[in-house]
C-alpha cells in the first residue's frame, strides 16, 4: 500500500533539504543539496536564485528517490528569512542577486534612515530595528540597481519564501506567509497588512510585494517542477526560525527555542503584539485562521558559521576535531573570540562591529582558543535570553534547541549553563521543515488540529547542566568586555 506523506522543503543558507513526512510524524525519506554563496566585496552576502531553485529540485529528487513509493499529498516550504531577490514578472527570471540575511550592503540607507529619525516609528510598527539584516533597504538597493532600460513595473520582489512559491506553481502565484512579511520592516504587524507610510520611507511600492497568507495555507499547486506531478497544493509557508518553533509543537505561552546554524534565533512566544525591548525584536511566529501567534526574538548572525573558521585559522582536520580540542581544556582561561565578521546582532545591534580574539596569554594555546570559539555560541545566546526574560517580561517556559550543532552533547551542555535552564534536545534536526510541513497538513486536512500535531511521536531528551555561578558570572564579564573592544571604531 503506498503511504501518504506531505514533502517538505526547507531552503537553507548554504543547502535545502526536503523530507517526506508521514501522518503518524515519520520521516519516511530525506534529500539535501548545496547552495553556493558570493563574497563580491567585504560584507556583502549575495546568492543566485536560479540556484537557489535547483538546489531545492535537486533535493527533492534525491528524497523522492530515497523514499520510494509514497503519494505526495501536499508540499510545506520554509525558508531563509530576510534574504530577498527580484525577478521579472514575464519571464520569471530573477534582476539582480539574492540580497541575503547576513549582507551588510545597507548598513548606510539604515544609518540615513535612523538620523532622519524613522526608527522608532518602525519599531513600534514593525517590531524590527534599522539593521542591515531586514530586507526594506535591500528591496530599494534592488530596485536602485536594476538593469538599464528594465521595467520597474514588471518586477516582483520578496523574501524567498515567495520566490519558491512563483517557481513550484509555475509563477502563477506571487504570495508569502505573515511569518516572512513580518520580517521585512514593511509590515503592520498590527494590521497583518502592507504599511503604506514605511513603504514611503523605505521608497518601496506594495505593488511589487507579494501577496499575505495565513502560513497555513493553500496557496496553489504545482506547475512543471521538475522533481514533482503538477496539481499538488503548495499549502504552507513560513521562515525557518518560525518553522522551528512549530515544529517542536511550543505551542503554550511561553514555549521557546534556540535554533543554531549559520546564525542562531531565539524565539519565545509571547501573548500579543507589543514592541520590544532594545536589542531584540517582535515578530508573527505564524498565522492561522487569520489570527497571528507573536514572539519575542534574537537574531545572532555568526553562530555555528564561525567554527569552521577557527578550524582553520588552528590547521584542523574539521569542526568535530575543534569540539574535541575544546574539551582538553576546563575553560577558555580568560581567552575570548568574538564572532562579529559581519557585525553584531541581537542584543547589540552594530553593523561595524569585528570579531577579535582577546585575552590572550603565553599560557594560552590552541585548546582555550577552541574553546572560545565554542562557548561564543552559548555567550551569544545567553545575552539574548537575559534581554527576553529582563526587560520583555517574558518568562520563557520550554526550550527547545534544534539544528545541526544541537546533536552536540558538550555544546548544548554549555548552553544549558550559561542560561542557567534546562533545554529540550529533539532527535530529529529537521524541525524547521517538520513545521512546514505539519502547517501544510493542517491546510489540507492530514492533521485536524494543533492537539492532533502536537501528539505526534518525535523523540526529546531534556538536559540540564549546573554551572558554578562565580565561573559563570566571571565568562559574561570577559565576553562583555571583549563585546565593547570589538565594537570600537578604528
Amino acid at each position: 500500500m503506498t503511504e501518504r506523506a506531505i514533502l517538505a522543503v526547507d531552503q537553507g543558507t548554504t543547502n535545502s533539504k526536503a523530507i517526506l513526512v508521514a501522518e503518524d510524524g515519520r520521516v519516511l525519506a530525506r534529500g539535501s543539496a548545496p547552495v553556493p554563496i558570493e563574497h563580491p566585496r567585504s560584507g556583502w552576502v549575495q546568492q543566485d536564485g536560479i540556484a537557489i531553485w535547483k538546489s531545492v529540485t535537486d533535493a527533492i529528487a534525491a528524497c523522492r528517490k530515497a523514499a520510494g513509493d509514497v503519494e505526495i499529498t501536499a508540499v510545506g516550504i520554509s525558508n531563509q528569512r530576510e534574504s530577498v531577490l527580484a525577478w521579472d514578472r514575464s519571464t520569471g527570471q530573477p534582476i539582480g542577486p539574492v540580497v541575503t540575511w547576513q549582507c551588510r550592503r545597507t548598513a548606510a540607507a539604515c544609518d540615513a534612515l535612523r538620523e532622519a529619525g524613522h526608527e522608532e516609528k518602525i519599531i513600534a510598527r514593525t517590531g524590527l530595528p534599522l539593521d542591515p539584516l531586514f530586507p526594506a533597504p535591500k528591496i530599494r538597493w534592488l530596485f536602485d540597481n536594476l538593469p538599464d532600460g528594465h521595467d520597474p513595473d514588471n518586477v516582483c520582489v520578496g523574501t524567498v519564501d515567495s520566490w519558491l512559491i512563483w517557481n513550484f506553481t509555475g509563477g502563477a502565484v506571487h504570495a508569502c506567509d505573515r511569518s516572512n512579511a513580518a520580517r521585512t520592516q514593511l509590515f503592520d504587524l498590527a494590521s497583518a497588512s502592507w504599511d503604506e507610510e514605511l513603504c514611503d520611507i523605505f521608497g518601496v511600492s506594495a505593488a511589487h510585494l507579494p501577496q499575505v497568507f495565513d502560513s497555513s495555507h493553500v496557496f496553489g499547486v504545482t506547475a512543471d517542477v521538475a522533481a514533482l506531478p503538477n496539481g499538488i497544493p503548495v499549502g504552507g509557508a513560513i521562515g525557518d526560525s518560525h518553522g522551528a518553533l512549530f515544529g517542536h509543537g511550543a505551542f503554550g505561552a511561553g514555549d521557546g527555542k534556540v535554533t543554531f546554524g549559520t546564525g542562531s534565533s531565539v524565539m519565545t512566544t509571547i501573548p500579543q503584539f507589543v514592541a520590544p525591548p532594545w536589542g531584540i525584536t517582535t515578530t508573527i511566529a505564524w498565522s492561522l485562521n487569520g489570527t497571528s501567534t507573536f514572539a519575542f526574538e534574537g537574531n545572532i548572525l555568526v553562530s555555528a558559521s564561525a567554527l569552521p573558521w577557527v578550524v582553520t585559522l588552528l590547521g584542523l582536520k574539521d569542526v568535530a576535531e575543534l569540539l574535541d580540542l575544546a574539551q582538553t581544556v576546563d575553560s577558555a582561561d580568560g581567552v575570548v573570540l568574538v564572532p562579529a565578521f559581519v557585525g553584531l546582532g541581537a542584543p547589540h545591534w552594530n553593523a561595524e562591529a569585528r570579531g577579535l580574539i582577546s585575552g590572550l596569554g603565553f599560557n594560552s594555546g590552541p585548546a582555550h582558543v577552541a574553546r572560545a570559539a565554542v562557548e561564543s555560541i552559548p555567550l551569544q545566546v545567553a545575552d539574548v535570553f537575559r534581554i527576553v526574560e529582563r526587560d520583555g517580561g517574558a518568562k520563557v517556559g520550554r526550550l527547545f534547541v534544534d539544528g545541526g550543532p544541537s546533536s552536540n552533547t558538550f555544546l548544548m551542555g554549555l548552553v544549558a549553563g550559561y542560561l542557567d535552564h534546562p533545554v529540550i534536545i529533539c532527535e530529529s534536526t529537521e524541525a524547521s521543515a517538520l513545521g512546514a510541513a505539519y502547517l501544510a497538513g493542517l491546510a489540507t486536512g492530514m492533521w485536524e488540529s494543533l492537539e492532533a500535531i502536537s501528539k505526534l511521536s518525535v523523540g526529546t531528551e531534556t538536559l540540564s547542566q549546573a554551572m558554578d555561578p562565580d565561573i559563570r558570572q566571571k565568562s559574561l564579564d570577559n565576553w562583555h568586555r571583549a563585546i565593547a573592544r570589538s565594537t570600537l571604531k578604528t
